[in-house]
């Protein structure tokens, strides 16, 4: 936990209370071994950062005075469309992607995505929250990303998808044949960008091309056939370091 995040019903003006028995005040006390008089990173969420003082512990609440002074840092405007992987899968992805900077979830059916993904408790609303917070607590941010859902493929691609506005929108699919590198030579590779990650063996046919319908350039990894969440990361670290790249270029110009 590189950075303590709460919610604005538990701080009241610069005083912030949390339960002992809370698994943050757990961590403060037995992992990070703060005691009174000891300042720690703090962030509300959705909120600004700062820095908190601790208290000291009362009546079974450790109180901590707190100073909000500073914006969270900017995301890298990278929005993820996942065929929705198995639980065990999804749990690692979402917190791993929010330490990277992911600002929106796409979570999609599509043909070879069993159904019953979508009745996984990791779904659940709170679930959820819980994976997203300890990628903020890792990466130290306080802006939580939003999550979508959707259990049919074509409303999803027929409605939804044109109503995102993004200046890049990149399909990963095996036995394509441009990379990345390509694409960034191409200048494909900018901010905001969508990136469409398929289920393990990839995209039908039929889903490809109606990702091309709407403005997708595909793209391959290699010869190397990735597990889905080993392909998350590696795509979302490759793409923000092409972003950067970009970046400076036009800089320079």
């Amino acid at each position: 936990m590189n950075i303590l995040l709460f919610e604005p019903a538990e701080f009241d003006g610069t005083l912030l209370r949390l339960a002992e028995q809370d698994r943050r005040v757990q961590h403060i006390i037995q992992v990070l071994r703060l005691a009174p008089g000891d300042d720690l990173r703090v962030g509300m969420v959705n909120g600004r950062m700062g820095t908190g003082r601790i208290l000291g512990l009362q009546d079974g609440w450790l109180e901590m005075q707190v100073s909000l002074v500073a914006p969270p840092p900017e995301p890298p405007g990278i929005e993820l469309i996942l065929a929705l992987p198995r639980p065990i899968m999804l749990q690692r992805i979402l917190k791993q992607a929010t330490v990277l900077g992911v600002r929106r979830f796409h979570l999609i059916r599509s043909q070879k995505v069993q159904k019953s993904f979508f009745q996984g408790s990791v779904l659940q609303a709170e679930n959820l929250r819980a994976l997203l917070l300890q990628g903020l607590e890792q990466a130290v941010d306080t802006r939580l990303p939003e999550v979508c859902i959707y259990q049919q493929f074509r409303p999803f691609v027929e409605d939804v998808l044109p109503s995102l506005t993004t200046a890049s929108r990149l399909l990963a699919h095996p036995g394509e044949g441009s990379t990345l590198a390509d694409l960034h030579a191409a200048g494909l590779i900018g901010a905001p960008l969508l990136l469409a990650i398929g289920p393990e063996g990839g995209w039908s046919e039929h889903e490809v091309e109606a990702f091309r319908n709407q403005g997708f350039t595909s793209f391959s990894l290699g010869p190397r056939i990735l597990h889905v969440d080993t392909a998350v990361l590696v795509l979302l670290a490759q793409v923000r370091l092409l972003q950067e790249l970009s970046e400076s270029q036009e800089l320079r110009f």
